[in-house]
């Protein structure tokens, strides 16, 4: 999939928007910040969308807060300003933005609900981790809690709270406790997406703007296909 076709600013999916923040609902298949493929990122459709929206001169400012998987849907957030960034980068590097994602699995968990915990290694070659059940060398700690949400033809919904934040971290949880995600060849999955993509999304944001010092919620729906319009 070129991203440099399929993607511009006249289609780009804004969630929320201000002039500290703008949030965006990311389609599988963007990059958040530009890498060694040479694809444009998400980053540079959003300034192109600010600029054109509001006549801007010159460079526009993004600042990128967070990002989520490549094949990965969902809710991303940038800021529009240094202070909003600054503020932000806090903000989440505190684990102070609760993030909800959605994951299809086509194994059943054992629990209808539980809180997971492993140790995870990340190999940077392999642009993968690794969940352990022990800490080990070099791990870092990480814990979610799933639910059931809802139980499809073939799938199951789950809904997942993020408590840390690694490396493909629901990825591989998930596929540690042998329920890897619809189309994550790389986690265990037997066959991948037509398009690529994973059925993981990242489905609600709840935080403090960085400005305004209110609390919102914002909710992404998922993209269209049979498995996610059964979900909603």
């Amino acid at each position: 999939m070129d991203k440099r076709t399929k993607t511009n600013s006249q289609n780009l999916l804004v969630l929320y928007e201000d002039n500290h923040i703008i949030v965006v609902n990311k389609r599988p298949g963007d990059i958040v910040q530009g890498d060694k493929t040479g694809d444009i990122p998400l980053s540079e459709i959003v300034k192109q969308y600010i600029k054109k929206k509001y006549n801007k001169p010159g460079k526009v400012f993004l600042g990128v807060v967070h990002r989520i998987d490549r094949p990965t849907s969902g809710i991303v957030v940038f800021a529009r300003t240094s202070k909003a960034l600054s503020r932000l980068n806090e903000l989440f590097s505190k684990k102070l933005a609760k993030k909800t994602y959605w994951a299809i699995v086509k194994n059943q968990p054992v629990k209808d609900q539980d809180t997971l915990e492993h140790w995870m290694v990340r190999n940077t070659k392999q642009n993968k981790s690794y969940a352990h059940i022990k800490e080990v060398s070099n791990s870092k700690n990480a814990i979610l809690d799933y639910r059931i949400l809802k139980k499809l033809n073939n799938y199951y919904l789950l809904e997942i709270n993020l408590k840390t934040g690694r490396h493909h971290q629901i990825r591989a949880q998930l596929a540690a406790i042998k329920c890897p995600i619809k189309g994550d060849l790389k986690y265990g999955f037997d066959r991948s997406n037509k398009n690529g993509s994973i059925h993981l999304h990242a489905r609600s944001i709840e935080f403090l703007h960085p400005v305004k010092k209110e609390s919102i919620t914002i909710l992404a729906p998922p993209f269209k296909d049979a498995i996610w319009d059964a979900c909603t």
